[in-house]
């Protein structure tokens, strides 16, 4: 019997360049995914990584009867929270928070970071340790501390659900040659996502694959870092 909670869950994954900021070029080149989370019920949702067209992605989840009510940053590279890359203004939290206030959650080492990239003040701005977690409604996201792509890079577990940002994607890891960026610290959030459940569903932050997500499973059997890095 389906569990009735699931049908509460509200899981949206949206496609930068596609599903919003389609006219955006360099939203079509990043290819970022933005996630939207909520409960049905109450018809609250966050959204995860809002970069490019904050207003848009407001119009789309309020358009399937749900409102923003907070928003969780996996990491503080522009394309993903807004700020300057490339000689290009990318527009992010900061202009979310002139259409919605809501509190934007943040792993607690990426709050200069973040401060730094988006302009935005650590005031507005809620810390978090690893596992944290974020209510939304009566949905329950646990964070996960998984840094080297950056300090504070972290992921989302929710109901069978992985939001993995620029840690994990379905072919390859993030990079770790940026700005706060560690090797090293990368192998060991690499080894502790090993150990999610095989039948949890992997969402990325980037379609650097044809397939949008795909089970913890068949990542780890496909996926050359699981094999060459952990020697799985």
């Amino acid at each position: 019997m389906a569990d009735p909670n699931d049908d509460r869950l509200y899981f949206r994954q949206l496609l930068s360049g596609r599903d919003f900021a389609a006219d955006d070029q360099i939203a079509q080149q990043m290819v970022n995914f933005v996630y939207a989370i909520g409960d049905r019920s109450t018809g609250e949702c966050v959204l995860v990584d809002p970069a490019y067209d904050p207003a848009g992605l407001v119009d789309a989840v309020e358009a399937d009867g749900m409102r923003v009510t907070g928003v969780l940053a996996t990491h503080y590279h522009p394309d993903h929270v807004g700020g300057s890359m490339m000689g290009y203004s990318i527009d992010g939290i900061d202009g979310l928070l002139e259409r919605v206030a809501c509190p934007i959650h943040v792993q607690r080492d990426e709050v200069p970071w973040v401060t730094r990239t988006t302009g935005v003040g650590d005031d507005q701005l809620v810390a978090h340790d690893s596992g944290d977690v974020v209510r939304v409604g009566d949905v329950e996201i646990e964070l996960v501390h998984t840094p080297g792509h950056t300090p504070g890079s972290q992921c989302f577990l929710v109901r069978g659900k992985l939001v993995s940002g620029d840690t994990l994607f379905l072919d390859g890891c993030g990079r770790t040659d940026l700005p706060g960026s560690d090797p090293t610290l990368m192998v060991e959030s690499l080894k502790r996502l090993s150990k999610v459940d095989d039948d949890v569903v992997l969402y990325p932050g980037h379609r650097y694959s044809l397939a949008s997500s795909a089970v913890m499973g068949s990542v780890k059997q496909s996926n050359w870092v699981f094999d060459q890095i952990l020697g799985t």
